[in-house]
């Protein structure tokens, strides 16, 4: 952490500054759907110095949990378009929160302005080895299928992605689990290592403490290829469940409206410090995939996951409502 922090130092201090009106009015408040701690705040914290630093404002951060993040969604639709109030997306709250719930106070695409992704998100299928103690993705899903509803697994909450992570595993795998969800990811979390809930499928970031300490076992990541800070644990679909992926991705939005020069300058912000090499470091780290793109291409992406994520609901059987 510390080299990180030096090195972050280092590339601010080349780094120009904002110089427009806008954000002079600040500070610009960052509102999340899930509780400080989470993988989302970890994502958010990394990028507050060096965009603090590009837009010449400060940053703070609103955490509004609840109702799989749609709790937060709304607070940002219904906020001013002035690039004060942005929201941190996912693809969950953006994709599968459109089929999961059959009414929303909000359109997903209609009501905000998508300005900049910023990171692609790995899960990790992470047991409690003394409730379930097997070794490989193979033996949890021969153990969970010799023992229908017995185990039951948590999420961070009723439709985020963790708990359609483990909705589609469980269909693909033809297992019958109990899901409990959590008001967030390190409540969920905390639930495994306790022995409340046998296992999750959480954020590779969130999870890295409690495996360094032993206290969890991991058995396979969600994406179609390893992931360096974990490179010894394989993928789901080589380990055991062939053709299975899943994974999210991070990033910022705003009301709808909002002034395509605050936008490109809150892009731009987000664009520079994902250059940073102390800042692509730290995620690569954590498990993450740093991911940069036009706020045009943005829009497309999250239009792109909407359709793609209402399929994968279908196919799951999830509801929420």
């Amino acid at each position: 952490m510390k080299r990180f922090l030096l090195g972050l130092a280092a590339a601010l201090l080349a780094a120009p500054a904002f110089a427009q009106n806008w954000p002079a009015g600040g500070p610009i408040t960052i509102v999340m759907g899930f509780p400080a701690g989470s993988g989302l705040d970890i994502v958010a914290r990394t990028l507050q110095e060096p965009m603090q630093h590009t837009l010449g404002a400060k940053i703070v951060m609103d955490y509004r949990t609840g109702a799989g993040g749609n709790i937060a969604s709304e607070v940002v639709a219904r906020a001013k378009p002035d690039g004060y109030t942005l929201l941190v997306a996912t693809s969950a709250t953006h994709g599968v929160n459109a089929a999961l719930y059959k009414k929303l106070p909000f359109d997903v695409e209609a009501d905000f302005t998508p300005i900049v992704p910023m990171i692609d998100v790995s899960n990790v299928l992470t047991i409690n080895p003394d409730l379930i103690d097997v070794k490989t993705v193979r033996e949890f899903i021969d153990k969970v299928k010799a023992n229908p509803g017995k185990y039951n697994y948590a999420s961070t909450g009723n439709g985020t992605g963790t708990h359609l992570a483990f909705a589609a595993f469980n269909s693909m795998a033809g297992l019958q689990m109990v899901h409990v969800p959590y008001k967030g990811g390190p409540e969920a979390l905390a639930a495994v290592v306790k022995g409340d809930t046998c296992c999750i499928f959480n954020q590779v970031q969130s999870v890295l403490g409690q495996w360094k300490a032993g206290k969890v076992r991991l058995l396979g990541v969600t994406t179609k290829t390893r992931v360096a800070a974990v490179p010894d644990v394989p993928t789901i679909s080589e380990a055991g469940l062939p053709g299975y992926e899943s994974y999210i991705w991070f990033g910022l939005m705003g009301p709808k409206g909002m002034d395509p020069k605050i936008v490109a300058a809150i892009n731009g912000a987000v664009k520079s410090a994902l250059e940073l090499p102390a800042v692509r470091q730290r995620f690569q780290d954590l498990g993450n995939t740093p991911r940069y793109e036009t706020p045009e291409q943005f829009r497309a992406t999250v239009k792109a996951d909407r359709a793609a994520w209402a399929a994968v609901v279908k196919a799951s059987g999830a509801s929420v409502d």
